[in-house]
């Protein structure tokens, strides 16, 4: 469907050699700023979501900007997945590796009901080392988690065929090539 949504791609801003020397850097801030953009972000990403969802589960922290959207269009609640100790009360938390040693994500334990249908989002899947640690962390508190959405697919850094493989169904509006 990329094709279909080269007006979203258009609004999604390249910067070169960001954060360092050889990154293509996807800025989807250009999209944010858009108001039409936006609303055809949400819409088209709501369109893939299959099924009756109870929560959608945004990552920190642009997934917090589609998330709650993408909630507020499918009349869920949003569940925020944080970096860990930024959440008040009773957590629970997953490990995850980085390029260079390892960081962590949490929830409230008591943010989703053991059984809950949950949608995870983020504005973009690359490695997909946090979106994997997220489903893990959803599935730890009960969530059912079959479906992940994003704005933007990074192909050949393969996050989104390693979700596929932990039976996640994987929809991203547009896909770019090179990293």
């Amino acid at each position: 469907m990329a094709n279909d949504n080269d007006d979203i791609r258009r609004r999604i801003r390249t910067i070169p050699d960001f954060p360092k020397p050889g990154i293509l850097f996807r800025d989807i801030t250009t999209l944010l700023l858009d108001a039409e953009g936006l609303r055809l972000t949400i819409e088209r990403m709501a369109e893939k979501v299959e099924g009756k969802i109870d929560l959608v589960a945004g990552i920190e922290a642009r997934g917090f900007l589609f998330g709650a959207a993408l909630a507020v269009k499918l009349g869920t609640g949003v569940l925020l997945i944080r970096k860990d100790g930024k959440l008040p009360g009773a957590t629970i938390a997953e490990d995850y590796a980085l390029e260079y040693g390892t960081d962590r994500i949490a929830i409230h334990a008591d943010a989703c009901a053991p059984g809950a249908r949950v949608l995870l989002v983020d504005d973009l899947i690359a490695t997909g080392g946090t979106a994997r640690a997220a489903v893990r962390l959803l599935r730890k508190a009960g969530a059912e988690v079959t479906q992940a959405a994003f704005v933007v697919d990074l192909p050949e850094l393969g996050g989104a065929d390693a979700l596929r493989g932990e039976g996640i169904a994987v929809n991203a509006l547009v896909a770019f090539e090179g990293h």
